[in-house]
Formats: C-alpha cells, sequence, structure tokens
C-alpha cells in the first residue's frame, strides 16, 4: 500500500497575493515546490502525496496541475473553481481532461458570511460535483461545524473530506464540548472523512508538545473510525510551527498501537480511495 500525504501545498511566493503569511510566518515567505518537497517525502517513507490550493484562482488550478504533470508523486490536485458561478459546470467539465484533477476546495473559514456554504448558489455548485467525478474539501473554523453538518447532509452522495480536523483552538491547552459533539455530528455521515492535518499551527508554536495533540485525534478516531481518516502534513504551512518529520512523527506515535491494517488505511489507503488515486 503506497504511504499518501493527503494535504501540502505549492506556492512561488507572492507577498500581495499570499498576504495570509504575515511577518509571523517569516520562515515560509518564500517559494516551495515539488523539488523542495520530494527529498523530505523519500527520507519519511512517503511514496506520493495530494497538493490542494492556496489561492482561490484557476490561475493556481494551472499552476499545480503543471507541478502535478511534470512530478509523479504529485498524485492529485485539489483545485479551486467558483462553485457559485452560474457557468460552473463549464469549468467542471473542463477540468476533467486532466486526470489528476481530483476535487476541489474554497476558503470557507475566511467567508464574512460563516454560513455562505448553505447559499443556494453554492449547493447548486456543490451539486455539480458527484456527476463529475470530484471530491470537495471542506475548510472550516469551528463555528461553521453546524453548517458543514447541514451542507453534507443536503448531498448524501458527495464525498466529502473535513480539512485540518476543523481547526480547533489546540493553542488554548483545553477541548471543548462544542467542537467534540458537532465533530461527532457531521461523522453521523457516512459520506464525510476528515483529514488528520493543520493541528500544529493551531496550537502554541514555540511550546507544543506530542500529548497536547492526543486528545483531539482521540476524538476524530472515535468519530469517524479508521476507515474515514487520512494523514496530511499540511507542509509548508506546518513549518512555522514543526519540521515535515516532527509532524509525521506525532500521528506516527499516536496510531503505533493500531492494528497494520488501520495503520495502512490511514496512512494511505483511505486517500487513495477518496481521491482515485
Amino acid at each position: 500500500m503506497l504511504k499518501i500525504d493527503a494535504h501540502q501545498h505549492f506556492w512561488k511566493f507572492d507577498p500581495i497575493r499570499d498576504g495570509w503569511i504575515g511577518p509571523d510566518m517569516a520562515v515560509i515567505q518564500r517559494d516551495f515546490m515539488p523539488g523542495d518537497l520530494l527529498p523530505v517525502l523519500q527520507e519519511a517513507g512517503i511514496d506520493g502525496c495530494v497538493v490542494v490550493q492556496s489561492d482561490s484562482s484557476e490561475d493556481e488550478n494551472d499552476f499545480q496541475l503543471a507541478n502535478a504533470e511534470a512530478h509523479s508523486f504529485v498524485k492529485g490536485v485539489v483545485g479551486w473553481v467558483d462553485l457559485r458561478s452560474p457557468g460552473v459546470g463549464d469549468r467542471l467539465a473542463y477540468f476533467k481532461r486532466h486526470p489528476k484533477m481530483k476535487g476541489f476546495r474554497h476558503v470557507l473559514q475566511g467567508e464574512k458570511d460563516r454560513a455562505m456554504m448553505l447559499s443556494p448558489d453554492f449547493k447548486r455548485g456543490i451539486g455539480m460535483l458527484k456527476s463529475y467525478g470530484y471530491t470537495y474539501d471542506i475548510l472550516i473554523y469551528p463555528d461553521q461545524l453546524g453548517y458543514t453538518r447541514d451542507l453534507v447532509a443536503a448531498f448524501p452522495d458527495q464525498p466529502f473530506v473535513v480539512d485540518h480536523i476543523a481547526k480547533p483552538h489546540i493553542k488554548d491547552r483545553y477541548i471543548t464540548d462544542e467542537w467534540k459533539d458537532a465533530m461527532h455530528a457531521v461523522a453521523a455521515y457516512p459520506n464525510v472523512q476528515c483529514k488528520i492535518s493543520g493541528m500544529v499551527t493551531e496550537a502554541d508554536w514555540k511550546h507544543w508538545k506530542p500529548e497536547h495533540f492526543r486528545v483531539y485525534m482521540d476524538t476524530v478516531v472515535d468519530a469517524f473510525g479508521t476507515d474515514r481518516i487520512m494523514y496530511g502534513s499540511d507542509w509548508p504551512v506546518c513549518l512555522v510551527a514543526a519540521s515535515y518529520r516532527q509532524v509525521l512523527q506525532i500521528v506516527r506515535d499516536y496510531f503505533s498501537s493500531f492494528s497494520e491494517t488501520e495503520q495502512a488505511a490511514f496512512f494511505g489507503g483511505n486517500a487513495i480511495k477518496f481521491y482515485n488515486l
């Protein structure tokens, strides 16, 4: 079974476009390309990856598809389209010519309208994804989990995955019942998976410890089971708080007591099936 990193990014750093990478994130204010990631994956024993959009434009799709087509270890692309556009169907059809385009994502966490995912035009776009064989990555903060439950309930045949365990407030060092209950409510829908990713960036960047993440992983595994979770590094964003090796070691240690079958599913099998890699 191939080992897959189901969530990472490439970019050629642009201080205007990438304004979310602020001064406190100076370590990632540079280019990160496939040639930078490949030796890191090889050292970690990871066979391939899924690159996820970080810019909301179709230029981003062209950039990431070119990266994927030039590098066989990049197994799939999660891109961006304007799901609210009346012409979204034409764009979805257009991208079917690229076998490595696997799905799409919108930066819902940044929307002023926290319930934008439930707007009729957005739901119309979501409703078209399944007929083209596309997945959808849900990027949210915990306050949007209730809306997410309503969204995934409305499209029972659409494959969804929650990115970064919905970004709970790990830095605060306590786990909220609201987040736990909301994650279980979303996980009740079998068409939804969850990426155990992005945790170190939600923790205290300077003072996190591996044990800080255990209760969050306990919750996700309890909610989703071992057949609907997948490993993602969130490289290079993770570098603001931890090295790739450290991120991987957190989950390797946690899952070390699980069966070989469960570990193989988490570290690759589930992502291969979900994204049809």
